[in-house]
């Protein structure tokens, strides 16, 4: 088992059934999460024994570093081997606030968007929490810099892997383990209704994204097989959900596609749908994958898209592009390597 897949409480409990006392785990904690050592053996305050234990019965190494990339703009996407010889992805960001990296959750994705490499590969298995936790850790390592930001987006739905994604949370926020804040912390998902609506009895300040891309039905369901389960207006159901439980402002990310969801007819039919809502809408230039049929829209297009919606009093940005030379940028990620 990972020693990243506990939580601290957890191995507080193991410690205490082997006749250790709370303190150690606090040591152990100290070591993995404000040291981040290489092996147990590093951990030079604790007893013998309890470095024979945790040798027994945990790994502390969770990822191998198969290939990395630099894109001109600094971005950093690195290629990890997992212990069952699974790949994943995770990417670096650098930013003039800080460093902010995007974890993948799945090896595959089953949500299999028609415009997103990363469904090419459906759904293997779910990553441990220990397992997305270590991403973070491993990239700090290659950065050798603080990652003071953490978007949840990269490979699978992070709420279909719901209960190691809240572990994962856990760990990151606490103060004892990587201590990066709430409102640092973006989880986004395609829009699993049920799970939104746990997700906001939580109670976490973590932000949510949710990946709307089109205002209807019929232009949904063409990117987003997932809409056949959950159709926009069940989602906008639990985003209003959401709003009225947790009291946060939700993430609406749509992709600007070329012809399809695009239009100015397009984007009042989006102000519509979104209109009294306390959302923000995140405009995304369409990352071109080879499988896919689609381009991205033109620069005049998009410019256009954003004006309606600022006309129409909606909360808006444009994406600013990151990691796209290296194939980094959102919707990029695969799970093998091509």
């Amino acid at each position: 088992m990972l020693i990243y897949d506990l939580t601290l409480e957890e191995l507080v409990e193991f410690l205490n059934k082997h006749g250790h006392k709370k303190y150690r785990a606090d040591q152990v904690w100290n070591w993995l999460y404000k040291q981040k050592v290489l092996s147990f053996k590093e951990m030079n305050n604790l007893p013998d024994d309890l470095i024979t234990l945790l040798e027994e019965n945990f790994k502390i190494e969770a990822l191998e570093l198969v290939l990395k990339h630099i894109s001109q703009d600094g971005t950093v996407k690195a290629l990890y081997s997992l212990h069952d010889g699974h790949l994943i992805e995770s990417v670096l960001m650098k930013h003039h606030y800080g460093n902010s990296i995007c974890v993948t959750t799945q090896v595959g994705c089953n949500i299999g968007c028609s415009f997103c490499a990363s469904g090419l590969l459906k759904k293997k298995r779910d990553l441990t929490s220990g397992e997305i936790i270590a991403q973070i850790i491993e990239t700090e390592k290659i950065l050798k810099e603080r990652i003071s930001y953490v978007v949840v987006m990269g490979i699978g739905e992070p709420l279909d892997n719901y209960q190691n994604l809240i572990k994962f949370l856990s760990t990151i926020n606490s103060p004892k383990g990587l201590a990066i804040g709430a409102r640092h912390i973006t989880v986004s998902t395609s829009g699993i209704v049920p799970k939104i609506k746990e997700y906001a009895q939580m109670g976490l300040q973590v932000n949510l994204a949710i990946s709307l891309h089109a205002p209807n039905n019929e232009i949904r369901t063409k990117l987003m097989k997932i809409n056949q389960a959950y159709p926009v207006e069940e989602v906008i159901g639990a985003i209003k959900y959401y709003l009225s439980v947790a009291n946060r402002r939700v993430t609406i990310e749509y992709i600007l596609i070329d012809g399809l969801n695009d239009t100015p007819e397009v984007a009042i039919e989006l102000c519509k749908v979104l209109r009294g809502l306390n959302v923000y809408v995140n405009l995304i230039p369409y990352n071109e994958v080879l499988e896919a049929p689609y381009k991205r829209s033109k620069t005049e297009t998009m410019v256009a898209f954003y004006d309606i919606l600022m006309k129409n009093k909606i909360q808006v940005t444009l994406r600013k592009e990151q990691g796209h030379d290296i194939n980094a940028a959102c919707g990029q990620l695969r799970s093998q390597h091509l």
